[in-house]
C-alpha cells in the first residue's frame, strides 16, 4: 500500500524532529537577523513598490494579504519603524482585524529586477492619526488608516525561490488572456452579478478608485 502524506510516518509535529529531519541551520542565516534596519534595509525599502503582509488572529487563523504602490510607499518612521498606509480595497480588513486581535506581523518586501528579498518581522498597531497618514496623500487623497509596525526582525533573504520561478523574466510572463480575468471568476463564483457587470465595475474600480 502507499503511503500518504497523512499517515504519521510522514507527518513531522516537534521541533527536535523536525530538526533533526533537516539538519543544522546555517550559522550565517542567524547572524544576519538585524534587530533594527540598517542602510541596506532602508536602501531596499525606498525602492520597493510591493510586499505580502503576513497575520493571524490568534486562534490560527492565518492571511497573506498584497500591498502595493509607487517605490517607498512605506515610510521609514525611524529605524524600528514603519509606517504602511492603507490604500482603498473592499474593506475586508482582514489584516487590520488579525492585528487587533494578535498583533505579530510579517513582512516581504520585493523590488522588481533584483531576486533577493528582505523579510520584516514585528508587532503591528492600527493608527488612524492625520498627522502620520497625510504625507501619504497620493493624487490628493490621504489614506484613513495606516499599520504602524514595530520591528523586531529584519534580514534579507536569498533569491532561490525567485530565481526558481524566474519571477522577473519576460518570456515566463502568461498572456493575461490565457486565464478568466478577475470580473468572470467573480461573476461565475457569486451568482451574484453578471460577467460584463462585474468586468465593468472592475475596470472601473482600476480608473478611478486605487486611491
Amino acid at each position: 500500500m502507499t503511503a500518504t502524506a497523512t499517515e504519521p510516518a510522514a507527518l513531522i509535529e516537534d521541533a527536535v524532529e523536525l530538526r533533526t529531519h533537516i539538519g543544522p541551520v546555517n550559522p550565517i542565516a542567524d547572524s544576519k537577523v538585524l534587530k533594527q534596519l540598517d542602510q541596506f534595509c532602508r536602501d531596499f525599502i525606498a525602492l520597493s513598490p510591493f510586499l505580502v503582509i503576513a497575520s493571524g488572529d490568534g486562534a490560527g487563523g492565518a492571511d497573506a494579504s498584497p500591498r502595493g504602490d509607487a517605490p517607498g510607499f512605506v515610510r521609514i518612521l525611524d529605524d524600528r519603524t514603519l509606517l504602511i498606509p492603507d490604500r482603498r480595497g473592499n474593506n475586508r480588513v482582514d489584516t487590520f482585524g488579525n492585528i487587533l486581535a494578535s498583533p505579530g506581523i510579517g513582512l516581504i518586501f520585493m523590488v522588481p529586477g533584483i531576486n533577493e528579498t528582505l523579510r520584516v518581522n514585528g508587532r503591528a498597531r492600527v493608527t488612524r492619526e492625520p498627522g502620520l497618514l497625510e504625507p501619504s496623500t497620493v493624487q490628493e487623497r490621504s489614506p484613513v488608516t495606516g499599520m504602524l509596525v514595530e520591528i523586531d526582525e529584519a534580514y534579507f533573504h536569498c533569491g532561490k525561490a525567485l530565481i526558481r520561478s524566474k519571477l522577473w523574466d519576460p518570456a515566463t510572463q502568461v498572456p493575461r488572456h490565457s486565464f478568466p480575468s478577475l470580473g468572470r471568476i467573480v461573476a461565475e463564483q457569486t451568482k451574484a452579478i453578471g460577467v460584463a457587470e462585474a468586468e465593468a465595475n472592475l475596470a472601473e474600480g482600476y480608473k478611478s478608485r486605487l486611491y
